[in-house]
């Protein structure tokens, strides 16, 4: 760890002494303490049934390039012939739509270059849907953190 990221982690544990764990995936920026992740799903244009072992294979290491390029984390992916799962960490500076236009252009674009098969099934090079499903996700459920508001002690 540099010494930036130590620092960082200090940073947390004071702020966060209890709570803070880096098992737990909380990170530390410059100005905050963090821990988001957002549930994607993706589909191919038209629903079509065109990923298998190896486009799902080549689709999780494209994933994971463009995340690091936003210093976010892909935690979990898989899929299924018609759509794809990811669940990524990723920071507060980052914006999801902006993230999914990266990972959906991208990997669109990479995917027909080591998959020449697919260009058969998609013409104009669109291989994505232009909707998704994005859900925010862990932490606390809302009834907690509901609940731990408003038992909060105002000031008299």
């Amino acid at each position: 760890m540099s010494a930036a990221g130590s620092e960082r982690g200090l940073f947390a544990e004071r702020m966060y002494p209890r709570s803070f764990s880096t098992q737990q995936g909380i990170r530390a920026g410059r100005h905050c303490v963090f821990n988001m992740h957002v549930h994607l799903v993706f589909v191919p244009k038209y629903r079509k049934h065109v990923f298998d072992t190896k486009a799902l294979s080549a689709l999780k290491k494209i994933f994971v390039h463009v995340l690091n390029q936003f210093e976010a984390e892909l935690v979990e992916f898989n899929g299924e012939s018609d759509h794809v799962h990811l669940l990524v960490h990723y920071p507060p500076k980052t914006t999801v739509s902006k993230m999914v236009n990266s990972l959906k252009g991208v990997s669109s674009r990479k995917l027909r270059q080591q998959l020449p098969e697919l260009s058969q099934i998609y013409w104009k090079g669109v291989l994505w849907s232009p909707s998704y499903f994005a859900s925010s996700c862990g932490g606390a459920p809302l009834d907690v953190i509901k609940q731990y508001i408003e038992e909060q002690q105002r000031p008299a």
